[in-house]
């Protein structure tokens, strides 16, 4: 996902209200005093009631009327057992009513606090045992008021007249239309999605279609199958009068990808030419990272009434088929779809590579918008994408941490570091290490460790240090827990020809020691300055007027050392 309106907020920030945030709180207590609920903690903790099993897969069945924007079905839940329990906790949205859960022949009684549902088992589940549950419900789910930055239904019309149907639940949660087991950490190894709607539209899923089957009640139901694990948050349909198409992807290998296009009618001709873009993304990515990773489900894009969200292998399309982001944002000279680069990348970070805590979200945000600078540097030169990165630098608050709190389904950010200020995290990463070839295997092979699965900041803190022999730890700490970013403290002194650089960081992590580079342009040394003492180093044959430190490639502040 994109945060569109979080920017709208950060561009009319006070300059001192900025300026005042760069007292150095540590992620800890930046949120010590963030007021948090039991709902937020029953939704966004792995208690015992959620850990004793795991989801295998759903099957989920909904009837969708759309002129009482109403939802009813079922969903069947197959899980396995890890720890003995008597009970355990599902989620749906209190607004929504379970009318009936079984386990086959039985009726299981259950209990709601907020949105957690309890499930009481008729018989004590054994570890190593499955089973399945069955959740009936019905209800009028919630309706988005801003898609895709709050969640919830969207419900419009075409041009045309015809209904226009979406989702968008990321951060909000699945739960508020179907019943599941609600947290990052807990993907199904496959799903079906089983979507009835009214006769003579079309209904787009995730995965693959298997067949649709008309009804005797003016309902058609779509049969939607995902062959790989997913986040429930990315489970998504979309209704509406379209038409599809298709431009396949060839690998490098020659294995083809099917690539299909859902777009309304009106806009056939149009998307046809505009979407050409989107194999050279995919070759991009694959040349960075690795193939497509939901390569049996295919790739769709699918036109939506609203902006656009990484729904895996059915990406939502609303950027009207206009450059950048609704024509805007990119640098002039750059002749491409933002919505299409940014949540295509999400395939490999956030639905491949996934976090387990929304805490953790820059897993998903910042590797996706540093891909944006690396898609650019793949189609025009390094030097466009450190352009491009500075015009992301523009959206950077430092207002707070990178990591938010951890087990309460955090989604209050105030602005969009996880985005845009992790997107340089990972650039000055790259400079620090100062070996292009290093930096590319590290990020290909922690991408391959963990495809299509879950990992946590701290392996990738253990994956650089490893692959590096060089211990990171003081680095991620400063730029991912704390809002303020380090300062280089520098005094010059030309001596003859050369120059005397005295030097050393200003921190809030105690033996702070990112490696930089310095000197005249495009002449650079790597120095190792750290928050603990001054140190002394020569530049050769270099004036005071011809030193930089190459804000370009690090994200950083700089000051005079005063003796």
């Amino acid at each position: 996902m994109f945060p569109l309106e979080n920017m709208k907020k950060l561009i009319l920030i006070p300059i001192c209200l900025l300026m005042l945030t760069q007292i150095g709180f540590s992620q800890k207590d930046f949120f010590k005093n963030y007021s948090f609920t039991k709902a937020d903690t029953l939704r966004g903790m792995l208690r015992p009631e959620r850990t004793c099993y795991d989801v295998t897969f759903y099957d989920l069945n909904v009837q969708i009327d759309i002129n009482k924007k109403f939802i009813k079905g079922y969903v069947d839940i197959f899980y396995d057992v890890l720890e003995d329990f008597d009970q355990l906790q599902i989620d749906l949205f209190d607004n929504m009513q379970i009318n009936k859960i079984t386990s086959y022949e039985d009726t299981l009684s259950y209990n709601r606090i907020h949105n957690a549902v309890f499930v009481n088992m008729n018989n004590r589940q054994v570890t190593g045992t499955s089973n399945t549950i069955r959740v009936f419900y019905e209800g009028y789910p919630v309706a988005a008021k801003n898609a895709p930055w709050d969640g919830g239904f969207v419900w419009k019309q075409d041009e045309k007249g015809n209904p226009w149907v979406g989702i968008a639940c990321e951060g909000t949660g699945a739960s508020l239309w179907w019943p599941n087991k609600d947290h990052l950490s807990d993907e199904p190894d496959s799903m079906g999605i089983n979507i009835s709607i009214p006769n003579g539209l079309m209904c787009v899923a995730n995965g693959n279609l298997r067949g649709k089957k008309s009804m005797e009640n003016g309902y058609t139901t779509w049969n939607w199958f995902v062959t790989y694990p997913i986040n429930n948050y990315n489970v998504t349909i979309n209704i509406g009068d379209y038409v599809q198409f298709s431009n396949p992807f060839t690998a490098s290998d020659g294995e083809i990808l099917a690539v299909d296009y859902y777009v309304l009618k009106p806009n056939l001709e149009k998307a046809k030419i505009h979407f050409e873009q989107v194999n050279g993304v995919l070759k991009c990515y694959e040349h960075y990272f690795d193939k497509y990773p939901f390569w049996n489900d295919g790739l769709a894009f699918v036109e939506t009434p609203y902006l656009g969200m990484e729904h895996q292998s059915a990406i939502a399309y609303g950027n009207k088929y206009m450059r950048g982001y609704l024509g805007g944002m990119i640098p002039r000279d750059m002749n491409w779809d933002f919505i299409v680069v940014h949540e295509l990348g999400h395939e490999w970070f956030g639905n491949s590579v996934s976090s387990n805590d929304h805490a953790e979200m820059w897993i998903h945000e910042s590797f996706t918008t540093y891909m944006e600078a690396l898609y650019v540097e793949y189609t025009m030169s390094y030097e466009d994408a450190i352009r491009y990165l500075n015009n992301q630098k523009t959206f950077i608050s430092n207002r707070e941490p990178i990591l938010g709190p951890m087990d309460v389904n955090f989604d209050s950010w105030k602005g969009s570091d996880h985005y845009f200020k992790g997107s340089w995290v990972l650039h000055t990463l790259r400079n620090a290490i100062n070996n292009d070839v290093l930096w590319f295997e590290i990020i290909k092979g922690f991408y391959l460790k963990y495809k299509i699965a879950h990992c946590e900041t701290q392996d990738f803190i253990d994956y650089v240090n490893e692959k590096t022999n060089r211990d990171w730890t003081s680095f991620f700490d400063q730029y991912l827990k704390y809002p303020s970013i380090p300062k280089l403290l520098y005094s010059l002194e030309q001596k003859g020809k050369n120059l005397e650089l005295k030097y050393k960081w200003e921190s809030d992590v105690a033996k702070f020691d990112m490696p930089i580079l310095i000197g005249k342009k495009e002449i650079y040394k790597q120095i190792c300055p750290n928050s603990e003492k001054v140190q002394t180093t020569t530049i050769k044959s270099c004036k005071i007027s011809e030193f930089e430190v190459p804000l370009g490639r690090f994200y950083i502040r700089e000051q005079l050392l005063t003796p």
